[in-house]
């Protein structure tokens, strides 16, 4: 995969939830899922299928039924903002499964977006969002710390969704 067309350096750097290059905002937020292997599974499904976004009433248009490298995603909210991405790096293990994507032109913001699940050895399910990003577009950088926020409530958003997803049809998840 060609780095030119992203819109940062460091692509695929998004692997480490900590990682945040100088003069970007680092992004990290936590949601606990449920419990057990039919939570985990359904949450990797929901995840990697695009369905977690569909269901948070996001617009999607992607390349592929499923994120893998090189599939090439555009976000729209409300119709009005699009946000072309491109899939950076996809991963299934068997206590962890995510993938990021990376902007590209046109993209109000600058940097990645990593979504992964993970089981930990007690069996609880959980869901990290983490990025680094700042702002492309001059309404993102006019946004300036009301951006951040909202990026911050998508990806608390985004656990309630997957939390949501992941647990239907499991009792006491």
């Amino acid at each position: 995969m060609s780095s030119a067309d992203f819109t940062y350096d460091h692509v695929g750097a998004s692997r480490d939830p900590e990682f945040c290059p100088p003069g970007f905002h680092h992004l990290r937020e936590r949601t606990r899922l449920g419990e057990g292997e039919k939570v985990f599974r359904q949450a990797v499904d929901a995840l990697f299928s695009f369905e977690m976004h569909r269901e948070m009433g996001v617009g999607i248009d992607a390349s592929a039924d499923r994120a893998a490298p090189d599939v090439g995603v555009t976000v729209s909210l409300a119709g009005l903002v699009k946000a072309p991405c491109r899939v950076v790096w996809a991963a299934e293990e068997y206590r962890e499964a995510g993938w990021a994507y990376g902007t590209l032109a046109g993209h109000p913001e600058s940097g990645e977006e990593a979504f992964v699940v993970h089981r930990t050895g007690d069996g609880t399910v959980w869901l990290t969002v983490s990025a680094f990003s700042r702002p492309a577009r001059w309404y993102a950088r006019a946004g300036g710390p009301a951006t951040r926020s909202l990026q911050h409530a998508y990806a608390r958003r985004a656990g309630k969704t997957l939390r949501r997803l992941a647990t239907r049809g499991v009792e006491d998840a």
